[in-house]
Order: structure tokens, then sequence, then C-alpha cells
């Protein structure tokens, strides 16, 4: 082993994973005249994904730095959710501009987060940060003054950076959340899950999100920007090798024949499990998680890379404001005050919707295939509850009204309360 070298670039901020979390901190922290440097040990950029909702509230924020417009140009508005059960469409749920007046984005958005990636990607190399590939974070230690941390380079080469703060957006496995000695409770959901990117004919390929609520299978198909190309997102119920790879021949057809899909081509597809998990801590002294380094949940609902936006913004400005002395040090506990409260409310609420959509027993099979249909127009078309469902489902109703930073209020807005 090389003995480490010191390394010139130092920084004030080291982001330790190049998702969208961290592409987004970096893309703040920039912006707002920190600097910064983004690590990653993957080769290049993902070309894969599971993550396709972008909620209102990432898209408000984005539009605070002129990534919106791109996004919403880029991405699929859902005008309505239908909902499937023995091979016909029992309900529609319109979907349109369910926020109208509660947001500048009224809708849902599909925008696959490879492409949301390389966009955010190309934003922050156009202010000059680009992310230093094959990268890993070895080790690292903290002092009152800052962070060595210990890097393998590309070439093998080991360096060491020395930076104000340490920001792990690295994912599940994060490697930072490892050097704090964090546990991870929590655990993993039995269904194995699969996701596809295909090209197909048939009627679930109108630009409209599909969900199939029959007995045998739960599926999605999410809209693509490209006609006829759908993302499927479905359970692996058949018995299968816990060791083997799986393809796509290999997964039940039942679901996507109940949907009238006639696939022309598998562009990708994988395999994986879900956990519902929450660090205990998020930050010890200098040193931050973020994104699913942080927490982790169900996919039910769209909200896990947006909650890891919104962990990045929420600590972005709070890093910037210490760094450039306009806020003391103890401004950054209010980072993990207000996201660790959300998070694990998030897992919660995810936890129970994701079990009522995958649960093979009779009353779960009841309640989807029987009661949702009838029940989810009805609902929709009350007032009160589409504006509950937004500000639930899109973030707007985010509120850090128990924050030390918060207080007072004028009319129905507290401190704490996101702006009208």
């Amino acid at each position: 082993m090389q003995a480490a070298r010191s390394d010139a670039h130092d920084t004030q901020v080291l982001i330790v994973g190049a998702g969208p979390t961290g592409l987004v901190l970096a893309l703040w922290l920039t912006r707002l005249g920190i600097a910064v440097r983004i690590i990653d040990k993957t080769t290049e950029a993902g070309s894969t994904s599971r993550a396709l909702a972008v909620q209102s509230r990432t898209l408000e924020f984005y539009r605070q730095v002129g990534v919106a417009d791109a996004v919403v140009s880029r991405g699929v508005q859902i005008a309505g959710v239908n909902l499937w059960v023995r091979s016909s469409k029992a309900a529609r749920v319109p979907f349109g501009q369910i926020g109208n007046g509660l947001s500048p984005f009224p809708f849902g958005l599909v925008f696959p987060q490879d492409a949301h990636e390389r966009l955010l990607i190309e934003r922050l190399e156009a202010l000059g940060v680009t992310v230093e590939r094959q990268t890993e974070l070895l080790a690292f230690d903290q002092s009152r003054d800052g962070v060595r941390a210990t890097l393998r380079q590309s070439d093998g080469a080991e360096a060491t950076c020395h930076a104000t703060y340490l920001a792990g957006c690295d994912g599940a496995r994060s490697a930072v959340r490892n050097g704090l000695g964090f546990t991870f409770p929590g655990g993993t959901y039995t269904q194995r899950f699969y996701v596809a990117d295909i090209q197909a004919h048939g009627p679930t390929t109108d630009h409209e999100l599909h969900i199939d609520l029959d007995d045998a299978d739960f599926l999605a198909v999410f809209p693509l920007k490209e006609q006829g190309c759908v993302r499927l997102v479905g359970t692996v119920r058949e018995p299968t090798d816990e060791n083997g790879e799986l393809t796509f021949d290999d997964i039940s057809p039942r679901a996507i024949a109940h949907l009238g899909l006639d696939v022309v081509k598998v562009n990708w597809f994988s395999t994986y499990r879900v956990h519902h998990r929450v660090a205990p801590s998020f930050r010890q002294g200098r040193v931050f998680l973020l994104g699913d380094a942080a927490h982790i949940h169900s996919p039910a609902g769209g909200q896990g890379m947006n909650t890891g936006i919104g962990d990045a913004v929420n600590l972005a400005w709070k890093l910037a404001a210490v760094s450039n002395q306009h806020a003391t040090e103890s401004l950054l506990d209010t980072y993990e005050v207000e996201r660790i409260r959300f998070a694990r409310r998030l897992v919660a609420t995810t936890d129970r919707g994701f079990t009522l959509a995958t649960n093979e027993g009779r009353l779960a099979r009841l309640v989807r295939t029987q009661l949702i249909p009838v029940i989810a127009p009805l609902l929709f078309r009350w007032s009160p509850m589409r504006r509950l469902l937004f500000r639930t489902m899109s973030q707007i109703g985010i509120e850090y009204r128990h924050s030390r930073l918060s207080a007072g209020k004028a009319g129905a807005v507290h401190g704490g309360d996101r702006l009208p």
C-alpha cells in the first residue's frame, strides 16, 4: 500500500456520493460561494434507476437555482392515475392540476433519476465543479478545526483531503455512516421487486400512471418521455433462487398481461429488495449524513429521492451561513432536529402504504381490489381531500414548527412553515 500524500485540493465541504442528494448539495453550496469537492467511487453516472417522481417541493427548490424549467420540460406530467383490477380499468383519478392554488407546480412529474443526475451534473460543471469518479473514501477523522479524509483515487494512489465539513451522501451502504460507527436500525421487506425500462404497445402506454391492484401481482407502469417507453415496477412473487440472477423472462407475465402490454424491447432490467431504516443521528461534529445514507424507506408515494434533496437544501444554506460567518456553529444543530423527525414519520407512513399495496392477505386484497377503486375517485372529488393528499405527497406540507429557529405566527402561518 502506498503512503498517503498531502492533497492540495483542500476544500470547505467534501461530499461523498454523487447521486441526486450529493449533486444538489454541491450545486447549492457552490451557488452560495462555498468551495466543494464531490467524489464518487463509481466509474460513471448511473444509466439505470428506480427513483422516478419529482415532487412539487423539489421543483420549488429547483426554481431558486434555475433548474425547475429544465426538469419539467424533460419530464412527463401525470394527467391521471388509472387503477386496474382483473384485466380491466376499474377507476381513473384525474391528477393533472391537483395542486392548483397550492404550488406553482401543481402536478405530479415523472423524471427518471438517471436523466435527473445527468442534468444536475451539467449544471454543476457549468459552475466549474466536476464529480471526481473512481475516488473512494477509505477513512476519516475529525478535530475542532476540520475533517481529514483518506481517499483512494482513480489511479489507485491514496491521498489526504482536508475539509471543514464532510457530507455523507453515499447511499444505504454509506462509508461515512460506517466510519461514524452509527447503526442503521430497521428491516427489509420480504418481497423482491423488479424494475424494467421497456418499449411497448398497449392501453397503458398513454403517458398516464397505471397501477394493477390484482390478487396475483403488484405492478405500476410509469410513463417516460419517449413515445411508447414505460418504466415497470413490480413484485416477484414466484419462488426463485435467492442467489440466482433473474431476467425479464423469469418474471410472471400475469400482471403484464392484465394491463394489455405488448412488450417490444426490454432496455434494462434489475431486481432489488426494499428496506426501511433510519440512522440514530444525522450528525456527529463536522460530519453529516443525508439521503439514503441517513434514511431509506419503501417507494410508496415517490418520496425517497425528494427527501434526500430536501436534506441537501436544508443543510446547504446552514453550512454556507456558518462558513461565511453569518451564523454561529450552533445553527448546524438544527439540521438533524428538523430532518430526522420528518424521516422517521415518513418511514412509518410509507411502511403502512407499502404493506397495503403488497400484502397477500385476504383483507388486504379485498381493500385493494374492491374498496380502493370505488373510494379513490370519490375522495378526489372532495376538494379538502385533494388538497390534503397533494400537500402530503408533494412535500409542501413539511414544517419545522418544533425547531428552535421557528417562532411567532401571522394568521395561519407559523414560524417553521413553508411560506404560502
